[in-house]
């Protein structure tokens, strides 16, 4: 069983009301994510606020965070209520399909989406739909991004490497090309499991990079991967 808060350095995530809690995925995201420039940044399903509060940290950006479901959403406000850079967050109780933006679009947008399609669904339905994408298919994430995102604007996701690669080539249709991808796998002999891709309106050479996040053993971490989150986990 989960536990009811996650301490990170300079913040502190409740999730007792969230449908999913503090995952690998999420701190990956808000870790990695290209925020050097940017002025206003969309967390599409903000969960617990873990993401939108990272990226709050990292830099200077005005962040809007949209999350549908109404205790998720609760459990977001109370963490950005209590996070130091609460002023620069706002949260939203709504879905992309119906957020409209209230001021100029964004330069980049992040989401760690729901991602299953034909597997076991959880018997929990708040957990079921935020890890299937019934409530938010592919299609409604990149036509909401399309209509959101400034023309040079940047859309970062995480996804499983097979779910990954089919978003990649369903991006194109609608004017997407995956110009930077990272490619997780969580040990040395392991396969991918994870993608985080970058994409833009401009078709570039496809930049690629490896994380590994263990070296073997369990909880002996990479360098890369501590680097990567020195700034927020605790243990190192």
């Amino acid at each position: 069983m989960a536990n009811n808060f996650f301490s990170f350095k300079e913040f502190t995530i409740f999730q007792n009301k969230s449908a999913f809690k503090v995952g690998t995925d999420g701190v990956l995201l808000g870790a990695t994510a290209d925020v050097k420039g940017k002025k206003r940044i969309l967390d599409i399903g903000a969960g617990t606020g873990l993401i939108s509060i990272m990226l709050a940290q990292r830099c200077a950006a005005e962040i809007v965070a949209i999350e549908p479901d109404p205790e998720s959403f609760q459990q977001t406000c109370e963490n950005v209520n209590l996070c130091r850079w609460n002023e620069r967050i706002k949260v939203l109780n709504t879905d992309l399909q119906s957020y409209q933006v209230d001021s100029e679009k964004f330069d980049l947008i992040i989401t760690n989406p729901p991602y299953f399609t034909d597997s076991l669904k959880n018997p929990d339905p708040r957990k079921s739909l935020a890890r299937h994408n019934d409530s938010l298919t592919t299609d409604e994430i990149l036509e909401g991004v399309s209509n959101l995102l400034e023309d040079n604007g940047l859309f970062q996701l995480i996804m499983p490497y097979v779910e990954g690669n089919i978003f990649i080539a369903g991006a194109q249709k609608y004017g997407f090309y995956c110009n930077s991808i990272m490619k997780i796998r969580p040990l040395p002999t392991a396969e991918i499991r994870r993608l985080i891709m970058t994409f833009s309106r401009e078709r570039l050479k496809v930049t690629e990079r490896f994380l590994t996040i263990e070296h073997g053993r369990r909880h002996e971490f990479t360098e890369e991967y501590i680097n990567l989150t020195k700034d927020f986990y605790l243990k190192f």
